[in-house]
């Protein structure tokens, strides 16, 4: 069983840039994604990454802001938002898939983390 903790939430203004985190108690070398759910709106992918690192994959929404990477010596995966808007209001969710590749919806979630952006 992996347990998938985010970190980093929390509230900014227009413009301005976050760092989400998560930390997982076990072996992170699958594929990991970070979702998000807003107020009023279905739960949305925002971004995934493989197992090494070298491929990901960005919602349009986020694409040019947002950044995925992972550290696999210390089993965390970050989220670095810039350039963030009120429409980026929204629970973030960090993900597990069950494979190297994000194939398949993501068998793992953390409890997930406020971003509230102010306009």
């Amino acid at each position: 069983q992996v347990q998938l903790v985010e970190s980093g939430g929390g509230l900014v203004q227009a413009g301005g840039s976050l760092t989400l985190s998560c930390a997982a108690s076990g072996s992170i070398f699958n594929a990991m994604g970070w979702y998000r759910r807003a107020p009023g709106k279905q739960r949305e992918l925002v971004a995934t990454i493989n197992s090494g690192g070298s491929a990901t994959k960005y919602a349009d929404s986020v694409k040019g802001r947002f950044t995925i990477s992972r550290d696999n010596s210390k089993n965390t995966v970050y989220l670095q938002m810039n350039s963030l808007k009120a429409e980026d209001t929204a629970v973030y969710y960090c993900t597990q898939y069950g494979s190297m590749w994000f194939t398949g919806p993501p068998i793992y979630w953390g409890q997930g983390t406020q971003v509230t952006v102010s306009s």
